[in-house]
């Protein structure tokens, strides 16, 4: 949804450079299913760093804080290296940050 039309497409395919011809010539199980398995493994090690019987708000504090300070801050780095535009780290950097939250959320509501 984040990469969807309804919010941060366009901004998105600008700044990286692509068309909706590239789009199309990808291949969706690779990608969705790709993302599918890494998100997961991003969820086991989260799981594995705040630990067992966490409560909702430290969960949710932990995913934030890792999403802006540690990953937000690497994709930055590569960033300025790169030069990519601004525009593209706050599109990125911004979903990062939700996608811990919301992994946070889940494992601290988890029975």
């Amino acid at each position: 949804m984040w990469y969807s039309p309804w919010l941060f497409k366009r901004i998105w395919m600008e700044s990286c450079g692509l068309t909706e011809l590239d789009l199309q010539s990808i291949n969706p199980v690779m990608v969705f299913g790709g993302s599918f398995v890494l998100c997961c493994l991003i969820a086991f090690s989260l799981s594995l760093f705040i630990g067992a019987n966490v409560n909702v708000g430290v969960a949710v504090g932990t995913g934030f804080i890792i999403g802006l300070c540690w990953v937000s801050c690497a994709l930055g780095i590569g960033y300025l290296f790169e030069q990519r535009p601004l525009k593209l780290f706050l599109v990125n950097a911004s979903y990062s940050i939700l996608q811990f939250s919301i992994i946070g959320l889940v494992l601290g509501l988890w029975p």
